[in-house]
């Protein structure tokens, strides 16, 4: 009975560890959000499960060709959320936090339950914490451009 329930626990935890920094993104970008990064988180995880499923043991290599194969797809999705324009790029936390949620389903994939969870706490710290640092220093920056360019006009 638990070779049912596994799977659908771990795709489970995938999911809700995703939640944090999903609501994070929802919050303070407008590219990518809840939806998308449970389901990158949870993909990933399934992804792993069915290649543990089909793969003979005996072949490590063959589960690793997969891990490969995600990490590609999702860095390519990743790199949809940059966006470039008015000499400002947007988008790259948001695209670091979609390839560090495809490490977390890895890691609930493969039982890797520390990793997993010090994954999500230390990426929502990240958006969360280091947010406030970032606009902090953004307006320093712009504090200090405004009286450069008023001295360069006059």
């Amino acid at each position: 009975m638990w070779e049912l329930i596994e799977p659908v626990a771990k795709m489970l935890v995938a999911f809700f560890l995703a939640l944090p920094v999903a609501i994070n993104r929802e919050r303070y970008s407008q590219i990518m959000g809840l939806r998308t990064f449970p389901l990158v988180s949870l993909g990933a995880c399934a992804y792993v499960l069915v290649a543990q499923g089909i793969v003979d043991p005996g072949t490590p290599d063959s589960t690793m060709r997969v891990v490969q194969g995600v990490l590609t797809g999702i860095g390519f999705l990743g790199g949809g959320a940059i966006l470039k324009g008015d000499s400002r790029v947007r988008g790259t936390a948001t695209a670091a936090s979609i390839w560090g949620l495809g490490a977390m389903g890895l890691a609930v994939a493969f039982e890797q339950w520390l990793i997993a969870i010090a994954l999500s706490l230390l990426m929502w710290l990240t958006l969360s914490v280091l947010f406030v640092v970032k606009e902090e220093v953004d307006h320093d920056y712009e504090r200090e451009k405004k009286p450069a360019e008023q001295s360069s006009e006059d």
